[in-house]
């Protein structure tokens, strides 16, 4: 990985070896590479109870009995429960309580949990759930998306009146949100349509180019490997204590102890091994229903769900429907843009009311536009609920607005860099909801060094046998070189980071410092998940660069201290990290504090000029003046302890008008280039990715190593998305629920990658960083596809690319 010479204004310079700017080593990582890290589904005590769901086998149906008889005659079953058991609210959600914990009088959709057992062994449990029977009245299912979005005399998936959605999203019928975003021409012009067609062809009749078209995104699964897993234990005081792998454990918790009618500090939640989530862990899964049968039995009661149900048990990415239109002059100047776009949100709201706010407000991508009409869709169907996943709803928008950019650059007989450079935004622009762009956004010089990179060697055929994986086919052998056709293509996505639109988002960090063993020790306490990003490492880097320590310990998460927010929306480095750093800030002070109180740091020394480095207080002056050990004294024999705890809170966002959509509804924007370069067997439809490189600015690199695998795993991603991942759904059932069917990419997918990294620092963030991980998600996809649709001449208007498409063949 290269990175260029730009720096940060903030010092970061540290005496010690695995502070800020290090590539430390993970403290779980040895662990989980030799296989003896603890997942959740790895928890264990001693006389626990198995937990299993029933779940319904129809995607709509009337509910007209359920009858637990058989099966609480299964010997070891403890207990079976359905929605009559639940002591709560009897709905719970991310955003909106429209979910039942189990379900009553209606199922929406496929695999929905209606009743649970808890036995002394899995397969107990399994045959008991198998005897419970349930009573359907089997109805059609609400599958269409645009009939949901637009048709009013479609069957509703929830009755009218039954829920409260946020009044700002003016819900009706199937719509769970619609997102207008309106500007130049386009504003002042009446709703009805005729208005806005009027605008239309005035447009038009200005521009010299205009490409149209509908585009596809495929529903994608988070594809995590561990599955949904997760331990309930039943307290003294008559509450409960769960250990689940999940994104954010207050959330959890506001969500559990009303359906079990307890308060909240009777539900305490421990973060258990994750085993990845990219966003699938948001919502709950398992954690009601474990802690409803543990509160029942009083006994442990632990689940984990095979592959199947996860595909059943967790939301998925928003497939999406989109239509575009561009008009453009001559030299390529963008004149206006056209978007509708659909997401299908299932079953349940979830996080569909963000996801609808982003791809609106991010529809057009980081391009200047002055006239725009923009109308985004969330709504309600019997498909798989879906909710939040890594891009969440940039993703879907960035396929369809890149594959419009080159579409017009091949009309107007341009580069598609040159179009993109032509148009491309900077700091002080301002993206269609009139937010302004107010930290460095350097894209014009991003893509040029996207096209500037080497390019991959030419193959002429298979010289070497042995290189028959570096063909399409891979070791199939389906080629030798002939019908291969090569293609680049390159993509560019803006993202915003950290949560938007009025939200308070905040993160919490305790940190303790003492001495242990005459060394000074450094305690980092956050309910942050770490699921697989990093953060635990990060957190400690931050520690040991602020305070001038070695030794830095990271307390397991739980919510015994204050919130930290969710491991999404690339915020956590921001959040997280912004809270341990003022909690590190506040130590140093209260430590220097100390130290003038007891008369070590001379008269006329100002703060400004110490710092705590290897252990010891200095000046810039006077230098070393006292040791931590010798200041506070081993905590063992009554030493001082130093704790503080800290809130970071990012700067205030707004709703978006639910009229014209403006509105400064984004914290922070992030931005990542990729150039692809494939080769293509055009008769057989088969895609090898040749190289998949990438420039991102990060803002500031805090473990180079880290940020490296960050970028790598979102391109794997985009990529998957691009070629082999769908969920694929017929009549609102999932009909390849399994990574047999539900394809991935393996290691022999992914090309070696060159990532250039840039640090223009933004001064809002905390060490002027940028959330990493999302952005290169947005640019892979459309980049691959854009490569494949160069080598083929075919338009690929759906993502993933399936073979039938690229060889024209009509399935």
């Amino acid at each position: 990985m290269t990175a260029t010479t730009k720096t940060v204004t903030t010092d970061l310079s540290s005496t010690t070896k695995d502070g800020l700017g290090a590539s430390p080593r993970r403290p779980d990582g040895t662990l989980k590479v030799t296989g003896e890290f603890a997942y959740s589904s790895d928890l264990w005590m001693e006389g626990m109870l198995w937990g299993a769901t029933l779940r319904s086998p129809h995607p709509h149906a009337n509910i007209l009995g359920i009858d637990i008889t058989e099966a609480l005659k299964v010997p070891g079953v403890e207990a079976v429960l359905t929605h009559e058991d639940v002591p709560g609210n009897k709905r719970y959600g991310l955003e909106y309580q429209d979910q039942p914990v189990l379900a009553y009088g209606k199922v929406r959709y496929k695999g929905e949990a209606v009743a649970i057992v808890a036995a002394d062994h899995p397969e107990t449990a399994r045959r008991a759930m198998e005897r419970v029977k349930v009573d359907y009245e089997v109805l059609e299912p609400v599958s269409d998306p645009v009939r949901a979005a637009h048709d009013p005399d479609y069957p509703l998936v929830h009755e009218e009146g039954s829920l409260k959605i946020h009044e700002e999203y003016r819900q009706s019928g199937n719509r769970v949100r619609h997102q207008p975003i309106r500007t130049g021409d386009f504003v002042g012009v009446a709703e009805s349509g005729e208005g806005q067609r009027q605008v239309l062809e005035r447009l038009r009749g200005q521009a010299d180019a205009i490409v149209a078209e509908e585009y596809e995104v495929g529903m994608q699964d988070q594809a995590f490997l561990g599955p949904e897993s997760g331990m309930a234990v039943p307290a003294e005081d008559g509450g409960v204590d769960l250990y689940v792998a999940t994104q954010w454990l207050h959330v959890d918790q506001k969500q559990i102890a009303p359906a079990l009618g307890l308060p909240q500090d009777k539900v305490r939640l421990t973060l258990a091994g994750v085993g990845g989530a990219f966003g699938a862990r948001e919502d709950l899964s398992m954690q009601i229903h474990a802690a409803l049968l543990a509160l029942r039995t009083g006994k442990p009661v632990k689940f984990v769900y095979n592959r199947e149900e996860s595909f059943y048990g967790h939301v998925h990415r928003h497939p999406a429907k989109m239509k575009f239109e561009h008009g453009a002059k001559a030299d390529g100047t963008l004149l206006y843009v056209k978007m509708e776009i659909i997401v299908d949100g299932g079953a349940y709201a979830s996080a569909t009311p963000a996801v609808v706010g982003v791809a609106s407000s991010l529809g057009v991508g980081p391009y200047e536009v002055p006239n725009v009409l923009v109308d985004a869709y969330g709504v309600y169907t019997t498909n798989p609920p879906c909710g939040a996943m890594r891009g969440f709803g940039a993703v879907q928008a960035c396929f369809g607005y890149e594959s419009q950019m080159d579409r017009l650059a091949e009309k107007l007989g341009m580069h598609p860099v040159a179009l993109r450079v032509k148009n491309a935004m900077a700091q002080g622009s301002r993206i269609i909801t009139g937010q302004e762009i107010d930290m460095p956004l350097p894209m014009a010089e991003m893509l040029e060094r996207a096209r500037d990179l080497p390019m991959p060697v030419e193959r002429t055929g298979l010289e070497d046998p042995s290189d028959q994986r570096t063909l399409p086919g891979g070791v199939a052998g389906t080629t030798r070189g002939e019908g291969v056709v090569r293609g680049v293509g390159y993509g560019v996505g803006l993202k915003n980071l950290c949560f938007s639109e009025g939200f308070d988002d905040y993160s919490t960090a305790r940190v303790r410092m003492e001495i242990v063993g005459g060394e000074p020790v450094v305690l980092v306490h956050t309910a942050a998940a770490e699921v697989g990003q990093g953060l635990v490492t990060v957190k400690g880097q931050i520690a040991r660069t602020e305070l001038g320590v070695e030794k830095v310990a990271i307390a397991p998460a739980d919510t015994q201290v204050g919130s930290a927010g969710s491991s999404s929306a690339s915020r956590q480095s921001y959040m997280t990290g912004g809270a341990v750093k003022m909690a590190c800030e506040a130590v140093r002070e209260a430590v220097f504090a100390l130290a003038r109180e007891r008369g070590v740091i001379p008269e006329g020394v100002a703060d400004a000029e110490l710092s705590l480095v290897g252990g010891k207080i200095e000046s810039e002056t006077a230098g070393a003046l006292v040791s931590l050990a010798d200041l506070l004294g081993e905590s063992a024999s009554g030493g001082t302890v130093v704790e503080e705890t800290r809130e970071h809170h990012h700067r205030p966002t707004e709703m978006l008008d639910p009229t014209l959509g403006q509105g400064s509804s984004h914290t922070q924007f992030g931005m990542c280039v990729h150039r692809a370069v494939v080769d293509v067997d055009v008769d057989l439809g088969l895609v090898k990715v040749v190289a998949l490189d990438a420039v991102q600015d990060v803002g500031k690199v805090l473990h180079p190593q880290q940020l490296a695998g960050q970028i790598q795993g979102a391109s794997a991603q985009g990529l998957g998305l691009a070629l082999m991942e769908e969920i694929q759904v017929k009549d609102s059932v999932i009909r390849n629920p399994s990574f047999t069917d539900y394809l991935i990419p393996t290691i022999l997918d992914m090309p070696p990658m060159r990532i250039d990294v840039l640090e223009h620092p933004d001064p809002h963030a905390p060490y002027g960083l940028r959330g990493a991980g999302e952005p290169p998600t947005l640019s892979s996809t459309p980049a691959v596809v854009a490569a494949v649709r160069d080598a083929t001449k075919r338009p690929l208007t759906h993502a993933p690319v399936r073979p039938e498409d690229i060889v024209g063949i009509d399935l």
